[in-house]
């Protein structure tokens, strides 16, 4: 992988300065769960943040997008 995964909200948010790819995704998705597990919060709190309502996606991608932060949980238990 090109970008090494964040281990903080700052930068996760610097990540925004790069292209957007595949490997930038990734990046950013390992950087939050990084992150939300070193905040002790769970999968389940993290899935809500991911489907509350948001003008960015709609509920079908919020859906999409949870269920692959959840997969990516489970890697990297």
């Amino acid at each position: 992988m090109n970008y090494p995964i964040p281990d903080s909200p700052q930068d996760i948010v610097a990540l925004r300065q790069k292209p957007i790819d595949e490997e930038l995704v990734a990046a950013a998705i390992a950087g939050v769960i990084k992150v939300v597990r070193a905040q002790g919060c769970s999968l389940e709190e993290l899935t809500a943040q991911v489907l509350a309502d948001d003008p960015m996606l709609d509920q079908q991608q919020r859906r999409w997008l949870s269920q692959l932060v959840a997969q990516a949980w489970e890697n990297f238990s």
